[in-house]
């Protein structure tokens, strides 16, 4: 058996899974005696298990080993959308704003996920059909995105189609539009505005961003 890389391991070990070779309920074999077995750095067993427990078909618990669930759980998948992708698909032309890009000091508030070392702030405006559609307010890593610029082509765009990451998390909470968010999104102060929190990370944080959606803007996505 070939296994020569995670992407390989992960294969193999669904393979198992679905031919019952790994049982529903049963304990599988530990991260180092795969390792072994199929030649590869216990690394390399942990994110493959890992990528199957995200996905439903492993549950992985401290002390207690990892099992095949005994009624696995499709988990859903959410892909990060281009913003400029989302407005072609509604059938208006897609505009970008560069507001800000800075170096500055990142707010208490987001400390504990970022680090409390200055960070990349870039701040956007993507319009539809000339008229504001989403405020893009990104914190970056200052490892990432090193000497790009967001004159033109957004962090959004850019870091999809760049960079990958093995984590994440996303919230959405309405929101009300203050004196400044109202002007820059052409809505009446307190409007309700649909907001999207996102963070990925991987060995260590790589954004956290706040999409705010003018008035009107409805999510949709498959299952």
């Amino acid at each position: 058996m070939a296994i020569t890389g995670w992407q390989a391991a992960r294969d193999e070990a669904l393979r198992r899974i679905r031919a019952r070779d790994w049982p529903p309920g049963g304990r599988i074999p530990d991260e180092a005696d795969l390792a072994a077995e199929w030649g590869v750095a216990r690394a390399t067993v942990n994110r493959a298990l890992r990528d199957l427990a995200e996905a439903g078909y492993l549950e992985r618990r401290r002390k207690g080993g990892t099992r095949v669930p005994l009624t696995p759980v499709r988990k859903a998948t959410f892909a990060i959308p281009i913003i400029r992708q989302d407005i072609e698909a509604r059938g208006q032309t897609p505009g970008y704003r560069l507001l800000s890009d800075r170096s500055d000091t990142v707010p208490a508030a987001l400390r504990d996920r970022l680090g409390d070392g200055p960070m990349r702030h870039v701040t956007a405006l993507h319009l539809a059909d000339g008229t504001p559609y989403c405020l893009e307010d990104r914190w970056l890593s200052p490892r990432v995105a090193e000497g790009i610029r967001f004159d033109t082509l957004s962090a959004n765009e850019w870091l999809v189609g760049n960079v990958t990451f093995s984590e994440g998390t996303l919230a959405f909470h309405a929101i009300a539009a203050d004196a400044p968010l109202a002007q820059t999104l052409g809505c009446d102060p307190g409007a309700a505005l649909l907001a999207v929190d996102r963070e990925t990370r991987d060995q260590g944080p790589i954004t956290w961003v706040r999409l705010i959606y003018a008035p009107g803007y409805r999510m949709e996505t498959g299952l």
